[in-house]
């Protein structure tokens, strides 16, 4: 970097981009990724630079920007093309909730904020604590997260784990601890035979179509289907694994398992 802490900061995903402004940090911020929604004023505030495996990167290039925040091996190709411009780059990789709350920690140390980003994260952390405990001793229902649907695709660690927060039980859970996508493909026969209570669904760049799960080959035999517990929850809420997901990610998935309407963004 150039200067310490970085005052031109350029944001590749979303959940970096909401925890600079939760760290009221937002002023560093001059380009975010074409998927950050929140807060919604950044939309308005902030140039649009890049999709997800995508950026333009003469367009970065030119806010000069003094670190760039990038996420996973997803980014490897936009982050050396960086590296090699002359930009310094920080790359995330984190698939738990406990990688969710040290990223918060190093965003905020690395502009200067570390105190302020560890009473965040405390307080991400009392929240999960007090959740579990509300539920401790409850049934719990059976739950089957769809990522992506053609492959079928389960729940990533964050998520599997706030399913467990809110009181449910994934059906996956042994694969969420895979971090690649095709790591995680289900079969139809799989789900039928874990017979969940709910069904959750968060499919990335298109709109979950529950009618479609309902009618899958002998689907119909699955209690969640059975007893229309079929549920979206939208992307921004629960596949960035940022503050979004600790906290209205973890309220839609909470309705959901109550047979409630899970939130919009």
């Amino acid at each position: 970097m150039r200067c310490f802490p970085p005052e031109r900061i350029v944001c590749l995903t979303e959940e970096t981009v909401e925890t600079l402004y939760l760290l009221g940090e937002d002023r560093r911020i001059v380009g975010v990724s074409g998927y950050a929604v929140r807060p919604p004023q950044v939309r308005r505030e902030k140039p649009r630079v890049s999709a997800f495996t995508s950026a333009d990167i003469p367009k970065i290039l030119a806010l000069a920007p003094d670190l760039v925040f990038a996420f996973s091996d997803l980014q490897a190709e936009i982050v050396a093309e960086l590296l090699r411009a002359g930009v310094a780059v920080h790359g995330f990789n984190h698939r738990d909730v406990a990688g969710v709350l040290a990223m918060i920690r190093c965003v905020g140390a690395l502009v200067g904020a570390g105190e302020r980003a560890e009473r965040l994260a405390e307080g991400y952390a009392a929240d999960l604590a007090a959740r579990r405990a509300q539920v401790a001793g409850r049934a719990r229902p059976k739950v089957y997260f769809e990522e992506w649907d053609e492959p079928m695709i389960s729940g990533i660690g964050w998520v599997s784990e706030l399913v467990e927060v809110a009181g449910g039980d994934d059906v996956f859970a042994a694969l969420a601890r895979n971090a690649a996508a095709k790591d995680r493909i289900v079969s139809s026969e799989a789900v039928i035979a874990a017979a969940p209570d709910v069904i959750l669904a968060s499919w990335c760049g298109k709109k979950v179509s529950p009618a479609k799960i309902r009618a899958r080959l002998g689907w119909d035999a699955i209690p969640a289907v059975r007893d229309g517990r079929v549920f979206e929850i939208k992307p921004p809420l629960i596949l960035q694994p940022g503050p979004a997901a600790l906290t209205d990610g973890l309220a839609a998935i909470v309705a959901a398992l109550k047979d409630g309407v899970p939130p919009r963004p």
